[in-house]
């Protein structure tokens, strides 16, 4: 009996050990999530000049860039997934990945290879294992990413659909990631980054510029359209429009990686209170029904203990009466 109380002593603490660390992880994920939005935050002003800019050159340009011009019958597409270095955040990684699993499906189904560009350790480690060749492997900044990181990424995925297809290169490129709607929901989406749509805007909406956006719909207002009542500037181009756009393609390219990273940094850091608050909440029920356990061991002790004292003492009675 004895030993078995030990026992349950030594789980009690060793869950009250966890539970502390568990709690811990929970608090630095909730500061950590502020910071992913404060960065995401800043980085929107760009993100809506550039846009702008963008749509300024599109109007303007011939349109005939790789980037702006997709093939009728795409033969290869990169798919960047987006996935976390880190883990204890449920199954945000395994989520991510089954998502670009099933575009690879469909993409296959459509006669098309499928050349994936993974972000983190755990998407790394999971394509590898199963002896998938990867266009391209990122990791060790996905809790905190930066611009140069994203344009890295960004050059390696417009280097490949600046390729042609006979010599590896590819005709679309699409990302799966997840998107932070606020602390409790976060969604996979995913999502073609290039070639980018072109379309009109309507008469009211605009003073004399175009609209050009890709399919995840970033735009001026992140819906694909300026917001109403916005006066969009008025730009003049030199040396052309096409130059300018072939230089500003880049840099859209980058910020679009760049918000998605900051995008997925604070879906992660969500999933990852979650997970712990949920790792926290069930050590507490294991603590407590640990707790229950050992004090009925020890009542059962403490009653065996006392009914040993009066059996003693009855005996005792009993040889001297006799």
């Amino acid at each position: 009996m004895g030993a078995q109380i030990r026992e349950l002593r030594q789980r009690i603490r060793s869950v009250d050990s966890i539970k502390k660390i568990t709690r811990a992880q929970e608090l630095i994920a909730t500061s950590r999530i502020a910071r992913a939005q404060q960065y995401a935050e800043a980085a929107r002003p760009y993100s809506q000049a550039l846009v702008r800019a963008m749509e300024a050159a599109a109007e303007r340009a011939r349109l005939d860039n790789p980037l702006l011009e997709g093939v009728e019958e795409p033969r290869r597409s990169a798919i960047l997934v987006v996935t976390s270095d880190g883990g204890f955040a449920g199954a945000y990684s395994a989520n991510v990945i089954r998502q670009s699993e099933a575009l690879t499906g469909l993409l296959r189904e459509q006669g098309q290879e499928v050349v994936p560009y993974v972000v983190g350790k755990k998407g790394v480690t999971w394509f590898t294992f199963r002896g998938r060749e990867l266009g391209g492997q990122y990791v060790g900044f996905t809790g905190k990413p930066s611009y140069a990181d994203a344009r890295r990424i960004a050059d390696d995925l417009l280097d490949a659909i600046n390729t042609p297809t006979e010599e590896g290169g590819v005709d679309e490129i699409h990302i799966v990631s997840t998107h932070f709607r606020n602390m409790v929901t976060q969604e996979v989406r995913a999502r073609r980054l290039f070639p980018i749509m072109v379309e009109d805007v309507p008469e009211e909406h605009h003073t004399d510029t175009g609209a050009v956006r890709s399919e995840s719909g970033a735009s001026g207002t992140g819906n694909g359209r300026p917001a109403r009542g916005d006066v969009l500037p008025l730009y003049e181009f030199e040396p052309s429009a096409d130059e300018v756009l072939d230089a500003l393609l880049p840099q859209y390219a980058g910020n679009l990686v760049y918000t998605a990273l900051l995008d997925a940094t604070a879906s992660y850091e969500a999933a990852r209170r979650r997970a712990m608050k949920n790792a926290t909440d069930n050590a507490g029920e294991l603590q407590e029904t640990l707790t229950r356990q050992s004090n009925s061991a020890r009542q059962a002790e403490i009653t065996q203990e006392i009914s040993e004292i009066v059996g003693g003492a009855d005996a005792l009675a009993a040889a001297g009466s006799e």
